[in-house]
């Protein structure tokens, strides 16, 4: 007998409360994704002019700032952790994730970059499957499979055109991948205490790195720095809005409107268009991803 093929109800019924909060998230989740291409965007104007480790340590530097500000009157609350060296790691993932991908702007273009990068949601997929024990059938095995081809495609190794700078985002999706699972792991913590962590560790050891680095910063470049952070900060705080709002299953797939706006960033400020593979590559990714998220969602409604 074969299976129906009808997507399960993720949104819930139009007119309800939920439903207005359900949309609610999806907005401030498109919004999230939006402010989160103009940080990735800005890095990439720094990159012609300055070492990786130095746009790096700008973001993590400028949220701590802003996060510091924000949480100051509960501060040493705050920083206390149930998990520290769980958190440790996973600030490890996020800077690791962002120095990958900040380092391959200065070679690839921007929509590449961010194609190859959104594979992580099936990879967090495989992760869950392997480290936290969650079910995973042939079928999402064989999207995760297919997402990965996507990405090859891309990168096409081996072709004339290779860029091993590709691979840096490829990385890099996989220890975003491995940030998700300690994100998880870190669950007993407050979402304050996650970001004020990760924060902290990345500014602590990318400071350590800048002075071998450090170029003097031109006084036209040093809003661009401030951006960078501001953009980081209000696009990670409209995205846990976002999934505090909605199940994370109704809102998921939006998340891959950053292939558009990457695209246009690159269009409006360097005149690039993605090639046809890329395109090619792109678009299987996101059918992988979306297929791999559609089956997700149906074992959850089934199970609830």
């Amino acid at each position: 007998m074969s299976q129906s093929t009808t997507a399960p109800q993720i949104l819930a019924p139009a007119g309800s409360a939920a439903r207005s909060t359900q949309l609610q998230g999806i907005v401030l989740l498109l919004l999230a994704i939006f402010t989160f291409t103009l940080m990735d965007a800005s890095a990439k104007h720094l990159a012609e002019r300055y070492h990786p480790a130095q746009i790096v340590w700008a973001r993590f530097v400028s949220n701590l700032l802003i996060v510091g500000i924000i949480f100051a009157p509960r501060l040493r609350s705050t920083m206390v952790t149930k998990r520290p060296v769980v958190q440790l790691f996973r600030g490890l993932t996020q800077l690791g994730s962002v120095g990958l991908f900040f380092t391959s702007l200065q070679f690839i273009g921007l929509a590449e970059a961010t194609a190859i990068m959104d594979i992580n949601p099936v990879l967090i997929t495989l992760a869950a499957a392997i480290f936290l024990g969650e079910s995973i059938g042939i079928r999402r095995i064989i999207g995760i499979g297919v997402a990965l081809c996507g990405a090859l495609i891309i990168i096409r190794p081996g072709a004339g055109v290779f860029q091993p700078a590709a691979v840096l985002p490829l990385i890099g999706a996989f220890t975003y991948a491995a940030g998700a699972i300690l994100t998880r792991l870190a669950r007993e913590d407050s979402t304050a205490t996650s970001i004020l962590w990760s924060a902290m560790v990345g500014t602590v050891l990318s400071s350590l790195a800048v002075p071998f680095f450090w170029q003097p910063i031109q006084t036209s470049d040093l809003w661009v720095f401030l951006m960078l952070g501001a953009f980081g900060t209000v696009a990670q705080a409209l995205l846990i809005r976002a999934f505090a709002l909605a199940e994370a299953a109704a809102i998921a797939p939006f998340g891959y409107t950053g292939l558009i706006w990457a695209g246009f960033w690159g269009w409006l400020f360097w005149g690039t268009l993605p090639d046809k593979w890329t395109i090619i590559g792109a678009l299987i990714i996101v059918c992988a991803g979306l297929y791999v998220w559609m089956r997700e969602a149906r074992a959850m409604h089934r199970a609830g």
